[in-house]
């Protein structure tokens, strides 16, 4: 890891003739990622932090007398922090441990957030469905809207905590995208749910990431909630990892989570599962390029899917009719699955979906139990550093 506290004289293009003339260059097919003509060694840039993928020591070195001659360099070789995310690398157990707790208090400080003494295990308010009800009513918030100060608080929140649960806590991303998508106009329900989500992360431990060891196989489960945002519009949900094989891909942190509401109004359960599919597969060929591009070859990525119609649709075992709003989307997924042999699109039943969780806004007894199978409990990284302290 680099970081570049004092940027020399020169600007981005210069430092990049300069990397050229050294014998780095920049991936034509992912941004922001270098590697060198000859030396087995890669780095990625985010802004002014450098992270580098070596295996020889010399090339390292060749890369540090390259940077020194432009910047003032800090150097450290034990990996500990990167863009604000402290890294706790576990040998011993082939892991490491993702983590923010200094990003998250003071975010916490800069909003004025007073702890409260009551548990929060809820980010957002959970509408109990009505099961067996002849008729189902959509929610519409009816209560006054708020001043340009207000919405501007609102924005701060969500943008403050988005590189948060983007880092180390996807627990918070469906709450983020329902707050986003109130900004524009906010009302004083959408203050309280503000304050909710505050209290929320206020009173849960720091939420850490961990990654496993793994072949580096890129695997996705994808699921949708159907019409459960206003404005009729459904969630699409997504949980992307890095496993041993497309056969049975074990579970691993989370890479990437899709949370996002679906622009189009779906007029089916199906549609919205499409819908979902579409949205993950997207985002999967990007990933699909990063690791290709980093030297990790992927075979078809395995998208598990919990409805059997959209599983029919996307491998050819159901011929759609009517239709034209999905036409575009299942042809794509067909092409890059079975003409192309990017994906493999297969149904497994929904106690085995873990993207139902970014889907939809939770009760709190669920908030509890899947954290834990989301998140590391923070006292292990507490654990981990005082083993290592002991052992220096």
């Amino acid at each position: 890891m680099y970081g570049l506290p004092q940027a020399g004289s020169l600007g981005q293009d210069q430092l990049e003739q300069r990397l050229n003339q050294e014998g780095y260059f920049q991936s034509q097919t992912v941004p922001g990622l270098w590697k060198h003509k000859t030396k087995p060694i890669q780095f990625v840039l985010v802004v002014d932090d450098f992270g580098i993928k070596y295996i020889n020591k010399d090339d390292l070195d060749h890369l540090i007398r390259t940077l020194e001659k432009y910047y003032n360099v800090a150097v450290d070789l034990d990996g500990k922090e990167f863009v604000k995310i402290e890294l706790d690398w576990d040998y011993e157990h082939k892991c490491v441990h993702l983590s923010m707790a200094p990003y998250l208090q003071k975010a916490l400080r800069q909003f004025d957030n007073i702890v409260p003494t009551k548990q929060h295990d809820s980010p957002y308010p959970h509408i109990e469905p009505k099961y067996g009800a002849r008729q189902q009513y959509a929610e519409y918030d009816t209560s006054a809207p708020v001043g340009k100060d207000e919405q501007k608080h609102v924005q701060q929140v969500t943008g403050k905590f988005n590189w948060y649960a983007r880092g180390v806590d996807g627990t918070l991303l469906t709450p983020i995208s329902a707050l986003s998508a109130q900004q524009a106009k906010p009302t004083q329900s959408t203050m309280q749910r503000v304050k909710q989500f505050l209290n929320y992360a206020a009173t849960q431990e720091p939420a850490v990431t961990t990654y496993r060891a793994s072949d580096m196989v890129l695997a996705i489960h994808s699921d949708a909630g159907y019409l459960n945002e206003e404005g009729g519009r459904s969630r699409a949900g997504g949980h992307h990892f890095l496993s041993e094989n497309v056969d049975n891909p074990s579970n691993n942190g989370a890479i990437y989570n899709e949370a996002s509401i679906i622009k189009s109004v779906m007029s089916s359960a199906a549609e919205a599962e499409i819908g979902a599919l579409y949205i993950n597969a997207r985002k999967g060929v990007e990933e699909r390029n990063i690791l290709e591009e980093m030297g990790h070859k992927q075979p078809p990525t395995p998208v598990q899917t919990d409805n059997s119609t959209a599983d029919g649709i996307v491998n050819l075992r159901v011929q759609p009719k009517r239709t034209k709003a999905m036409d575009m989307r299942f042809h794509w997924l067909r092409d890059r699955g079975v003409n192309q042999k990017q994906f493999k699109f297969y149904w497994r039943p929904g106690t085995l979906m873990r993207a139902d969780y970014w889907t939809k806004h939770h009760s709190p007894s669920h908030h509890r139990q899947m954290r834990s199978e989301i998140l590391t409990p923070y006292d292990v990284v507490l654990k981990l550093r005082r083993r290592l302290t002991n052992i220096l």
